[in-house]
């Protein structure tokens, strides 16, 4: 506890809004900073006329992180190749908030897939923050209504909007957490082993490759699609591995990861998607700008 009991206030509730505002922007950055003007506005409000303060934190961050989401859109439409998510460790509790309930943390590591965050990514800000406010965090349409300046007829159309367009679009298939790390550590063994058969024996005959380098490191411009495909550029990139490469698995986004360290400092973060004991979807993420969380896991 702090001496100052508007500080407590706000800790407390920083998880949440930390969660929505990465769920919203796709960038541990661009969450924190919005996370901190939610901080210096609650700093100088009236508190005595806040009845409800975790309410007012999430509408502030809410519409925060709505302003910032629509700025960045401009942004994205000149970027330089795909565009996905920054990687975020979940192995310890940063930016999901704790809960006691296995089932439901579970739930909001959903919420925070590589394949849903891109998902995500096709929704206007608004359907995005209803989704995000009652798919991720469970909170009632009124109160959804009330941080948006919506009615609450109007925000259930957005939801019930915003719930088919990502259903439609996102992977239905429930993969065993144990099956998923260990397809992971056999493609890692593969990749650094140079063994290009190895790899192909683990890919789906129409695995799609999304590599996001934002022009700064060496990557695929597009998505790359079918097995044949995506096995030649495999084994292309592992001829490239050294004995100054530093791969290890780690827990990013709800899910496992190879997280790629070159000569100590963060190079390259990869994630899979898994379906029937073969790979659909590699993410790879390798702006640098993107990767200064990658340490977090490895922090002793």
């Amino acid at each position: 506890m702090s001496a100052d009991p508007a500080t407590d206030v706000f800790e407390e509730h920083r998880p949440v809004l930390t969660g929505v505002a990465y769920r919203m922007l796709g960038r541990i950055a661009d969450a924190e900073d919005v996370v901190q003007e939610a901080w210096l506005r609650w700093s100088s409000a009236d508190r005595e006329e806040i009845r409800e303060p975790r309410a007012y934190l999430v509408r502030i961050t809410t519409r925060l992180a709505i302003d910032r989401l629509r700025r960045l859109r401009a942004r994205r439409e000149v970027y330089v190749g795909p565009w996905l998510p920054e990687p975020l460790a979940t192995e310890e509790p940063h930016g999901v908030p704790p809960v006691p309930d296995a089932a439901e943390r579970a739930a909001l590591a959903d919420t925070v897939s590589f394949a849903v965050l891109v998902v995500l990514e096709s929704l206007s800000p608004l359907e995005r923050a209803v989704f995000v406010l009652r798919e991720a965090f469970g909170f009632p349409y009124a109160e959804i209504a009330a941080a948006l300046g919506r009615t609450e007829p109007a925000v259930r159309q957005v939801a019930g909007r915003a719930r088919r367009h990502v259903e439609e679009r996102r992977p239905r298939y429930d993969v065993d957490p144990a099956e998923r790390r260990d397809l992971t550590e056999r493609f890692l063994a593969a990749a650094s082993g140079g063994s290009v058969e190895r790899l192909m024996a683990l890919l789906a005959p129409d695995v799609r490759l999304v590599s996001d380098a934002g022009g700064r490191a060496k990557a695929a411009l597009r998505i790359i699609g079918t097995a044949d495909k995506v096995g030649r550029f495999l084994a292309a990139v592992a001829q490239e591995v050294g004995p100054d490469w530093d791969m290890r698995v780690a827990e990013f986004n709800g899910g496992p990861a190879v997280a790629c360290f070159v000569g100590g400092k963060p190079d390259t973060f990869l994630q899979l998607d898994v379906r029937d004991g073969l790979i659909q979807c590699i993410y790879i993420v390798r702006n640098p700008d993107k990767l200064s969380g990658l340490s977090v896991p490895f922090a002793r």
